[in-house]
């Protein structure tokens, strides 16, 4: 997870003068030696019964919201997955929502919200996560809880929380 400074600022990109601006990148070449052999990849084994209607949750989906009046952004993501299997079936969904203001980058912060259902034959187990991360100049938050639910009623539930010094800003 990328996160922003706690100090705002202005990037600048600035052009040489007569001779210009360079960025030297290295070429593989177009010719010279051949590449070393490789084997082909070996097969996947896949057990029977077993489907993934979709794929896992990333890439997802990005929506980003920028507010120009107040020079604020906030950036979703989403992502779901299912898989079936002979003995039942396994469906997770995500999300992701992160806030940043241009004036106090300091001050960001993240929310997300999981749900795992796995259905069986005799029960539907239910996993769900609350996410919440903010941030000072000096400190990051962090505060999560994770549920499990049993034909949804909660079986168990946790919270870690955590301050954490930003080092290395």
């Amino acid at each position: 997870m990328l996160w922003p400074t706690p100090y705002a600022m202005t990037t600048s990109l600035r052009l040489g003068a007569a001779d210009g601006s360079a960025i030297v990148l290295p070429i593989v070449p177009a010719h010279g030696r051949a590449p070393p052999a490789f084997s082909g990849p070996e097969p996947i084994e896949e057990a029977p019964g077993i489907t993934t209607p979709g794929d896992y949750a990333w890439p997802g989906s990005w929506k980003v919201e920028r507010d120009e009046v107040h020079e604020r952004s906030i950036v979703t993501w989403h992502g779901n997955a299912a898989v079936q299997f002979p003995w039942g079936s396994f469906d997770h969904t995500e999300q992701l929502v992160y806030h940043v203001a241009d004036a106090h980058p300091e001050i960001s912060a993240v929310e997300g919200e999981a749900e795992s259902i796995e259905r069986l034959s005799d029960r539907v187990l239910t996993y769900r996560g609350h996410l919440a991360i903010t941030s000072d100049a000096a400190t990051f938050y962090y505060r999560y809880t994770r549920e499990l639910l049993r034909d949804g009623v909660v079986v168990r539930t946790k919270t870690w929380q955590e301050a954490i010094p930003r080092d290395l800003q």
